[in-house]
């Protein structure tokens, strides 16, 4: 006899638990002709497999009126641990997303590649092309550990080195071991039924949500390591990590008109050698699966637990597993959240170059031949690139030999141009994907955020402010894929052509921003912002951000948990 009194798990852990590893229904439903889709329990199988179900919503009416399916297609992630690949996965992933997708290449804000415009009937073949690259979307979505990310800057190269390191081996690490999706996309021998298959981590219900992990080397916080869940930050002595100190609990996700649910900063937890930190990062993960709140997932994130707990039950919970107590915190300091725009020398010699790509977004235009003229930078470069947490590019490693062959083809397709025109607000401007492709978008926002920031140039340039580093970012609903509620001008998506604008975040990631006004219309919104501009050119004192402008004169109050719709300060 069941138990009626035991708490309701979210339906999810139901289909985690019966889904043989994450095999379930998908290579049945892969199998269908009739549906270019696949059935909702599958949608969500597939999400552990690094690719999403999506339709295309500028069609969708005129579909539905005519008695028509959806026009589904698939987005798939490519998970690229710290950002880096070489010259020729760039170049395969550039090919793929001609033959597959939609012509395009999607630079995440979480140092991934996303193709979009995946059929269904070309889904294996996407994820064969891309394991040939000896790349994989294993755990690019899901429950589970996802990407990675680092800071991808090699100038600081031996620090760089290291983190970069640490990012590829904590997600080798936590990459779930399943062989689903060798069976599934890659044709590999089914498991033996008589053999026992585990996940010596995650068990099987994996864990009750996403779970994501940064490296930061100070004084550059661009993993802005206090949005996600675990985060280690390189604690340098001349030069060299010593350690990292360990922060917990971040996380951006909320939903709109609900007080329990909340972006939240992570907390530092303790400090720790480099020799401990993937064993930390596994026990952290490891107290999550055991506490985290299966029931609603809306409260399923481990900003929640430890929220709910207190962060001295977790870092004891975290101890009590590792067999040995976590020191204090060092010193550190960080500067900013953004790249470091043009050529860079690195102290091993090697030149390094960071390229401004708007919102990420790699394609070709009539008068700026972008994805061109990268695939014609890889077919000759000596180093490596590096995908952005700023979805921007670092073509990475140049030899002074070859150094004036890639400004020759930097010049040749106009590369620097984009980024010669553009205001400090544009160059710190970030976007989710939203419509037309992402079913929770309620808004806009990459295809929206350019024209909007062209419209506050216009008020820049009358205050004085058009080179002034003000970081901007927009999501299309609150979930906050962009990391709007850091950013000292957030947007994030409340319906169609309505935003709520965040404002009074810290240049360096460390303060959340406040809600100052909501649902504003979009044609709005540069006469809402202009005489807060106009002010900050006339009262700023020397060197004060933007956002901290915002909260010393009163526009916003602090961020309040659980208090995300509290009146603005100042109207």
């Amino acid at each position: 006899m069941s138990d009626s009194s035991a708490p309701k798990l979210h339906k999810n852990e139901g289909l985690k638990d019966r889904s043989n590893y994450l095999r379930g229904n998908i290579l049945e439903s892969l199998a269908d002709p009739v549906n270019g889709g696949v059935p909702e329990e599958v949608a969500q199988l597939t999400k552990f497999h690094g690719t999403y179900v999506q339709d295309d919503r500028d069609v969708r009416n005129e579909r539905r009126k005519k008695k028509l399916d959806k026009a589904y297609m698939f987005m798939i992630r490519v998970r690229v641990p710290g950002g880096v690949c070489t010259p020729q996965q760039w170049l395969q992933m550039d090919e793929l997303s001609d033959t597959y997708a939609n012509g395009t290449l999607k630079l995440t804000t979480r140092q991934a590649f996303q193709f979009h415009g995946v059929l269904k009937f070309n889904l294996k073949k996407t994820m064969q092309g891309i394991n040939a690259a000896l790349m994989d979307t294993i755990a690019a979505c899901g429950d589970v550990n996802r990407n990675v990310m680092c800071n991808p800057n090699p100038y600081q190269s031996e620090a760089h080195a290291d983190a970069l390191k640490l990012a590829q081996d904590i997600s080798d690490h936590l990459t779930p071991q399943t062989r689903a999706y060798h069976e599934i996309w890659l044709d590999e021998e089914p498991v033996a039924s008589s053999e026992k298959e585990e996940e010596p981590i995650y068990g099987k219900t994996y864990l009750p949500r996403k779970f994501k992990t940064v490296v930061a080397v100070p004084p550059m916080n661009d993993v802005d390591i206090y949005a996600h869940d675990l985060g280690f930050i390189a604690i340098l002595e001349e030069g060299k990590v010593v350690g990292y100190n360990i922060t917990v609990g971040g996380g951006m996700g909320m939903t709109h008109g609900n007080a329990e649910t909340y972006p939240r900063l992570a907390q530092l937890m303790g400090f720790c050698k480099p020799e401990q930190a993937v064993d930390i990062a596994e026990k952290v993960v490891l107290v999550q699966r055991d506490y985290g709140d299966r029931q609603n997932r809306a409260h399923a994130r481990m900003k929640y637990t430890i929220a709910d707990r207190g962060l001295e039950w977790f870092r004891q919970e975290v101890e009590s597993r590792l067999g040995y107590k976590l020191e204090e915190p060092r010193e550190f300091k960080f500067d900013h959240t953004g790249d470091r725009y043009g050529w860079v020398e690195g102290i091993d010699g090697k030149h390094h170059l960071t390229l401004f790509i708007q919102n990420g977004r790699v394609k070709d235009l009539p008068d700026y031949p972008m994805k061109t003229g990268l695939r014609e930078i890889a077919k000759i470069h000596d180093g490596d690139f590096r995908l952005t947490c700023n979805q921007n590019l670092i073509i990475g490693g140049v030899s002074a030999e070859n150094k004036p062959k890639i400004e020759k083809l930097v010049e040749e397709y106009g590369l620097s141009k984009r980024l010669e025109e553009a205001s400090g607000l544009r160059l710190n401007s970030m976007a989710c994907v939203a419509l037309p492709t992402c079913g929770l978008a309620l808004a806009e926002s990459e295809r929206y955020l350019p024209d909007l920031v062209t419209e506050l140039e216009d008020v820049l340039d009358e205050c004085g402010l058009r080179q002034e580093d003000i970081v901007i970012r927009m999501t299309g609903c609150p979930n906050g894929c962009a990391r709007p509620y850091l950013a000292e001008i957030g947007f994030v998506g409340k319906g169609p052509g309505k935003y709520n604008i965040y404002l009074g975040a810290a240049a360096n990631g460390s303060r959340l921003a406040s809600l100052w006004q909501t649902s504003v219309k979009h044609e709005e919104i540069k006469e809402t912002l202009r005489p807060v501009l106009q002010r900050y050119a006339k009262e700023r004192e020397e060197g004060e951000h933007f956002g901290d402008f915002a909260m010393r004169v009163g526009y916003v109050k602090p961020f309040e948990y659980g208090n995300n719709y509290h009146e603005p300060a100042v109207n």
